[in-house]
């Protein structure tokens, strides 16, 4: 079995174009095209889950966060990801992430994860995105049925004709943004190179597609104690939080990694409380009494995206070498 079609199914759970602009999540170092003798599944690439998957003979490591952000411009080993990506290129391993990507899904998604664990239900896309466009065009009456015929390979999209003319028509096609570069090259093959195609977004969002989560707990819950299930079922070392409010929990909004973006949303959507990570003390303030804050930690609140991918993995091949690190990846202690 070749690499790609373990990232394949990876990637019809969390498409690539689902994730934000900053990120780089993708096929980062290896041959897609090579044979997969086996496969990492970690939050972090470290050097010693490199390690670990020399050691096993395995050479795919499979990564929550990309190890690479931003360009490299050279490679001598003075920072950790340059040592990572000349090991793995070294020993043939293939490094991938999905990381927004597969942050910015309902189903099988990382927030869904967390809200397992929590034990919520209802649930729903926090933020959702709107990935839905139209792309419009005018067509000369001769390129309609090579339009046509291009088109109808193209599964999920919308298309209307309109004529104005006898000799024009005017050509709407609606689609996922994840369609966009299908949609593109069948009318581009198919009309003259100076066409001009107005490509826009629809107004309406997705519901299955968007940042963080919000659901409810099968009963309400004093704030302290839910506090401490919650400590518990994530695992968290430590849980920082703003002033308890007095009132119970039910609605509960999270968004796993650092989420703090996402806090005017979950209040404007009535949550009790919201659970992410990495917030800095001057934005706990931002709660102003209107909702309680927790925060359990980045590494704390994906790290069960290792099990995920598991689950997401080990369905589709069974016998495939699937390995949940061992590396203990998270780079913060905490002294009790």
């Amino acid at each position: 079995m070749k690499i790609q079609s373990i990232l394949q199914v990876l990637e019809a759970v969390a498409p690539p174009q689902y994730q934000e602009a900053y990120d780089n999540a993708g096929l980062i170092t290896g041959d897609a095209q090579a044979e997969a003798r086996g496969a990492v599944l970690c939050l972090d690439a470290t050097e010693e889950v490199i390690d670990e998957a020399i050691a096993l003979n395995y050479n795919m490591v499979i990564a929550h966060h990309p190890i690479v952000f931003k360009a490299l411009k050279r490679f001598t080993g003075k920072n950790y990801v340059e040592r990572v990506i000349i090991k793995a290129i070294k020993h043939d391993i293939a490094i991938y992430a999905a990381h927004t990507n597969l942050d910015n899904v309902l189903h099988q998604g990382v927030n869904t994860r967390i809200a397992a664990r929590i034990g919520l239900s209802d649930m729903r896309i926090l933020a959702p995105k709107q990935v839905w466009k139209k792309l419009r065009t005018q067509v000369a009456l001769p390129f309609r049925n090579p339009i046509e015929e291009a088109l109808v390979e193209i599964p999920g999209i919308q298309v209307h004709w309109a004529a104005p003319s006898d000799e024009i028509q005017i050509l709407e096609v609606a689609f996922h943004q994840a369609r966009e570069s299908a949609v593109r090259q069948a009318i581009q093959t198919a009309l003259p190179p100076s066409t001009l195609l107005e490509i826009f977004a629809l107004e309406s969002p997705a519901t299955e597609v968007g940042a963080g989560l919000i659901g409810l707990l099968p009963h309400p819950v004093a704030e302290e104690d839910f506090l401490r299930q919650l400590k518990e079922s994530m695992q968290a070392g430590v849980i920082r939080h703003t002033p308890l409010l007095g009132k119970p929990v039910r609605k509960v909004a999270l968004c796993g990694g650092a989420g703090g973006f996402l806090l005017p949303q979950a209040i404007a959507q009535g949550a009790d409380i919201f659970i992410t990570g990495d917030y800095k003390y001057h934005e706990f303030f931002d709660a102003d009494g209107r909702i309680l804050i927790a925060d359990i930690g980045h590494f704390e609140s994906e790290q069960f995206t290792i099990e995920l991918f598991y689950e997401i993995l080990s369905e589709k091949f069974p016998n495939f070498a699937l390995h949940c690190t061992k590396v203990y990846t998270n780079p913060v202690r905490y002294l009790y």
